[in-house]
């Protein structure tokens, strides 16, 4: 539509169509160039995350830097003005198979906090969810328990999105292919065949920041007290479609469907993760 009112405008002055569609093609050529610069930069110099003034600047190729930590395969997107300006694969799906590609599905493990935040907070706006109150108030099928280290105290959603709710658990490590796997409220207590402690207070609310991907965990149960629904229709349908996120899903373990186009998951030292990815059913800490 705006080159379509750019041309009228041009006709309307004297210039002639033709010349502002090559004007345009030439834009658009010139664009072009600059991205495959851009992309030709990353793949030919991944500099060190310090880079000291003065010192002597290595600078290996994507290639090198994915045999030298034994990544098989990587997917980068890079983001430009809001906008993904370029997106492209390297490397293969596992040993001996496809290559990956910029639909390649990989787990983004931590990244799934912010992306389920901003469904938490699509609640907010919608008045389903108050950002400054007793998160026991919303809770149905949990509640948390009372704290010993902060006698009377309560945590609030806005707490638990930004790590400050004095809530315990770090991280979690997901559960092998095969193994038993808990229900959430067995993660919140850290019952069996749960892998991880309790989700317990055991600091005052808003005196620290410390990272919680147990307070994410509370949040996730929370959001589906509120919803009643599964938590990854949720996110499918007010986060990942909406945001055109339509290769990517919250669903633990990853569906069959979906195995053919993910990445296989590798150690440090190059091993295969047996049995391919873990199953995490901290979806808001980690499904993603």
């Amino acid at each position: 539509m705006k080159i379509d009112i750019f041309i009228a405008l041009m006709v309307f002055l004297g210039l002639s169509p033709t010349t502002v569609r090559g004007q345009t093609t030439i834009a658009a050529a010139s664009s072009q160039k600059t991205i495959e610069q851009h992309i030709e930069l990353v793949e030919s110099c991944l500099p060190p995350q310090v880079i000291v003034k003065n010192e002597a600047k290595t600078c290996p190729t994507l290639p090198q830097r994915m045999t030298e930590l034994h990544i098989p395969g990587v997917s980068i997107a890079v983001i430009h003005d809001g906008k993904i300006e370029w997106a492209k694969g390297y490397g293969i799906l596992q040993t001996g198979g496809a290559p990956v590609t910029s639909d390649t599905l990989f787990q983004a493990g931590s990244i799934s906090k912010p992306v389920a935040a901003i469904g938490t907070l699509r609640l907010v706006q919608e008045g389903k969810l108050l950002l400054d109150v007793d998160i026991n108030k919303g809770l149905t099928s949990w509640k948390l328990p009372p704290s010993t280290a902060a006698p009377g105290a309560t945590a609030t959603l806005r707490e638990l999105l930004t790590h400050s709710a004095g809530l315990t658990v770090h991280g979690f490590p997901g559960y092998a292919a095969g193994a038993p796997v808990p229900t959430l409220i067995q993660v919140l207590d850290g019952e069996d065949p749960a892998n991880s402690a309790p989700i317990r207070m055991d600091s005052i609310p808003g005196k620290d920041w410390r990272y919680s991907g147990g307070g994410y965990t509370v949040m996730q149960q929370l959001v589906i007290d509120t919803v009643k629904e599964p938590f990854p229709q949720f996110l499918h349908d007010t986060v990942l479609v909406p945001i055109g996120m339509s290769h990517s899903t919250y669903q633990q373990p990853l569906p069959e469907s979906l195995l053919s186009i993910a990445a296989r998951p590798y150690n440090g030292d190059g091993t295969a993760v047996p049995g391919g990815p873990h199953t995490y059913p901290e979806m808001a800490a980690a499904g993603l």
